[in-house]
């Protein structure tokens, strides 16, 4: 694999390390800033928030840029972003900053998925962009429990400092490995919003709203059920939350030469493997070992999802793919909030710490639904990991630099 795919994963996991380490300090910083839990909790929506509007926003204005420059500022947007939140003096100026931290980050996963899919061979396309993902996907084993546990110890702002300086050294990765390509490759606005409304684009992007929805209506909540209904510790949560970040790697791994192999399949089977874990752990959070062996599996199932997804949208956006790319993470952080929103629905209704999971099981279900309805549709049978910028078929790189 490229080394220029080692620069994309290093500014995946300061992403990753950001957009869920706030979950873990939601208690330090309501304290230093003389407010409730609950209403720190705002601070994950306005990411979220950020992550919406800007995917969408940052990719267009940045339609004409070429895709290294585009990586660099917007790294350089994040790395602003989290210096905002450190430096913040008050409750609202951090969710400014959250939400300026949160711009980049689908426009950034966008435009890194098209540039690492032309990096490499067709046939290994997929695997390239799962790649990058590991970045992501390795930030919950590693990034987020080690930047709260600094959090807890030195103080929330210096979380965010040392994201701003992980933001840093991906910037001069990206300068230093990522390769230029010809801005006469890059689709322009129109091609690119034109591409949004092809059918299959559309479908792909309600899947990830709705499979992947399911996720979150359970992660959202894993710590309380963990505590309320399996009997861990509250110390235990972190040990906890890497291990679905474990999942999320595996998942991650399988699903690239999965995807490269067989798209469609490969995204059926990761969302009903998702629906079915997902009723499973109803059963095995009662049980301590086998909770936690759920946990893995669920990170792991719920993960393989992403990849396929992310490629479905490319390839049939494949002459102006990076919007649609970036549009499948607004997808995603929608994902996160209505699965998050649906399940805290049914917890305040009184069906339980357990309730979740057969929430997110039936927006699996539904996700798959969306996924087989749009495979019905598609005339094309056959699933090439293929993304082309324009009619080019030879992608033509100048020297790194």
């Amino acid at each position: 694999m490229p080394l220029a795919l080692l620069a994309l994963a290093v500014s995946a996991f300061g992403i990753g390390t950001t957009e869920f380490v706030m979950m873990g300090l939601l208690p330090n910083v309501a304290d230093d800033l003389g407010t409730s839990v609950p209403t720190a909790g705002y601070l994950v929506s306005a990411y979220a928030i950020g992550v919406v509007v800007g995917a969408p926003l940052l990719t267009a204005l940045g339609s004409r840029v070429p895709r290294k420059r585009m990586l660099i500022l917007l790294m350089a947007l994040f790395t602003v972003g989290n210096l905002a939140s450190a430096l913040a003096p008050s409750f609202g100026l951090l969710v400014a900053g959250r939400v300026l931290a949160g711009l980049p980050h689908g426009a950034f996963f966008g435009v890194g998925a098209v540039v690492a899919a032309r990096l490499v061979a067709e046939e290994r396309r997929a695997r390239a962009v799962a790649t990058m993902f590991l970045g992501l996907t390795i930030a919950n084993i590693v990034g987020v429990p080690v930047a709260t546990l600094l959090g807890q110890r030195l103080g929330w702002r210096a979380t965010f400092l040392v994201v701003a300086a992980i933001g840093v050294v991906a910037m001069a990765a990206l300068a230093r490995l990522v390769p230029r390509i010809s801005l006469d490759q890059q689709a322009g606005l129109r091609h690119e919003l034109g591409a949004l409304r092809d059918r299959q684009v559309v479908l792909g992007l309600l899947t990830a709203v709705f499979g992947f929805a399911g996720v979150f209506a359970v992660y959202s909540y894993l710590a309380s059920m963990m505590t309320e209904v399996t009997g861990l510790a509250e110390a235990s949560v972190t040990v906890v939350l890497a291990l679905f970040g474990i999942g999320m790697t595996l998942g991650a791994l399988i699903a690239g030469p999965l995807t490269d192999r067989a798209l469609r399949p490969t995204l059926y089977g990761s969302l009903a493997a998702l629906a079915a874990v997902l009723v499973l752990f109803d059963f095995t959070v009662h049980v301590t070992w086998a909770a936690l062996a759920t946990v893995v599996v669920l990170g792991a199932v719920g993960f393989m999802t992403t990849t396929p997804l992310q490629m479905l949208v490319m390839n049939k956006a494949r002459h102006a793919p990076t919007l649609a790319s970036a549009s499948n993470h607004s997808a995603f952080n929608l994902a996160n909030a209505g699965g998050a929103w649906l399940g805290g629905v049914a917890i305040a209704a009184g069906w339980g710490w357990t309730s979740p999971t057969l929430v997110g099981a039936a927006l699996a279900v539904v996700g798959l639904a969306i996924a087989v309805t749009a495979g019905a549709l598609d005339r094309d049978r056959h699933e090439p990991s293929r993304v082309v910028a324009t009619s080019d078929s030879v992608p033509r790189y100048s020297e790194v630099g």
